[in-house]
């Protein structure tokens, strides 16, 4: 237990199926009494709850640091820095922890509680306290509180060769949808106007459950929601894909016209050894038949550069795909290899760094050029857009097309005071590669 403790850093870092977490704990805090700030840069703090990430060797580092931070500035707090006396706990949690428990307590054992993944009884048991139960949903949101992350499972059945999150997560559980609407219907009184479903796999909500894909039904469910006035969905997978839903997004206005659809790759070869569950056909069937339900959708993927295999034919084709594709939003990750997944133990991890971060400068570069010719065609029209913040004498926002911190944003500059998490509309004006200039109309 952590006694008289009185302020709380909860640092956040990885997926956002993470901070849904902490806000929730933050909020469970909170109302046991403890001051609760969210990535605090400041040194005034009592106990500090880092949630980790460990999908990859990037993330691993990042949560790894981050402890290394905390645990020097835990020594330096004990020997004469004029906080002396004042000595922090570190709780770390977390995808990283679930993983990694008994080799992390072996090399830092400066932390003062390991806790696994996510549970919020055993946060709150380390802080001396108990849950809520009445308001087991309710949280202290990281951002303004105008948009929230809404998880409606836990876990994946797909088992990609080259990922390690059912390793981690385990199985896929569907949350009740009961449980989900009774949620999105605080978010909503708590003044959220946009909700962006999330999962590791929102395609394939409800299936463990009875058999049946039910992510269509849920999603217009939430559309009935008072206050609620976007509904954004990430992340879809290509294999088995809920086609229903395709209706619901074209003809529903809550929902965002907008898909992110992770494929990794399009080589039948690739894909086989991915064990992805689908062919290069299906994907471009399934790509054509969204951008025929859904005239003007916005396709956001992500490709997997330098799996074991990907010969120069392989990557050629990756990018040709892509050029033709010309996806609004595209993002590139280097393959590393993840211990107990399937491709570790059967392939042999032998394209260089060096080819892997070429090959990803190569389709990054290409899809600049694609993103300067989209974003330049949306000079001169009219889209409706969320105010995210202001900075300086201009305000920041999105259109429906666009996701929180990954996609474009909307420059306004004008003389009206415009309320952060209202809508408006917006004239482009201008472009770059990854941002749009507009005037309030």
């Amino acid at each position: 237990m952590v006694k008289n403790a009185k302020k709380i850093n909860i640092i956040t870092l990885g997926c956002s199926k993470n901070l849904t977490d902490s806000e929730q704990f933050a909020f469970q805090a909170a109302a046991a009494g403890y001051e609760v700030v969210h990535n605090s840069d400041k040194l005034d703090f009592d106990i500090a709850f880092i949630n980790t990430c460990g999908f990859i060797n990037d993330a691993k580092e990042e949560s790894i640091n981050t402890i290394l931070e905390l645990v020097n500035l835990k020594k330096t707090r004990n020997k004469g820095h004029k906080n002396e006396g004042k000595n922090i706990k570190i709780v770390v949690f977390g995808c990283l922890a679930a993983r990694y428990e008994s080799e992390l307590k072996a090399e830092i054992p400066e932390v003062d509680f390991y806790a696994g993944n996510y549970n919020i009884d055993q946060l709150l048991q380390i802080i001396d306290t108990v849950p809520d139960k009445g308001t087991k949903y309710n949280r202290i949101p990281e951002s303004n509180g105008h948009y929230a992350y809404l998880k409606i499972s836990e876990g994946c059945n797909r088992n990609c060769a080259f990922c390690a999150i059912p390793l981690i997560k385990g199985r896929y559980i569907s949350r009740k949808p009961v449980d989900i609407i009774e949620e999105a219907n605080l978010l909503a009184k708590n003044g959220v106007k946009e909700l962006i479903l999330i999962a590791q796999d929102l395609s394939f909500y409800g299936y463990d459950i009875n058999k049946e894909f039910l992510l269509p039904d849920l999603v217009t469910k939430i559309s009935e929601i008072e206050g609620i006035e976007w509904i954004r969905l990430q992340y879809l997978y290509p294999f088995l894909f809920p086609e229903k839903l395709l209706d619901v997004i074209a003809e529903n206005p809550k929902v965002c016209k907008y898909i992110d659809i992770p494929l990794q790759h399009i080589s039948d070869k690739i894909l086989k050894n991915m064990n992805r569950g689908c062919t290069k056909q299906e994907v471009v069937d399934l790509l054509d038949k969204i951008r025929t339900k859904i005239p003007n959708v916005t396709i956001r993927t992500t490709m997997l550069v330098g799996y074991p295999g990907e010969g120069e034919d392989e990557f050629k084709e990756l990018l040709d795909f892509v050029r033709k594709q010309k996806f609004d939003r595209l993002g590139v990750f280097t393959y590393s290899e993840e211990e107990g997944t399937k491709a570790a133990e059967t392939y042999k991890d032998n394209i260089s760094t060096k080819t892997k971060n070429i090959r990803a400068d190569i389709l990054m570069d290409e899809q600049s050029l694609i993103s300067n010719e989209l974003n330049s065609q949306k000079c001169g029209k009219i889209y409706k857009v969320i105010i995210d913040s202001q900075e300086g004498d201009f305000y920041i926002g999105r259109t429906e097309f666009d996701s929180v911190e990954v996609d474009n944003e909307v420059i306004i500059t004008t003389d009206e005071k415009l309320v952060i998490g209202s809508f408006y509309n917006v004239e482009i004006t201008g472009c770059d590669t990854y941002e749009l200039y507009g005037k309030k109309i």
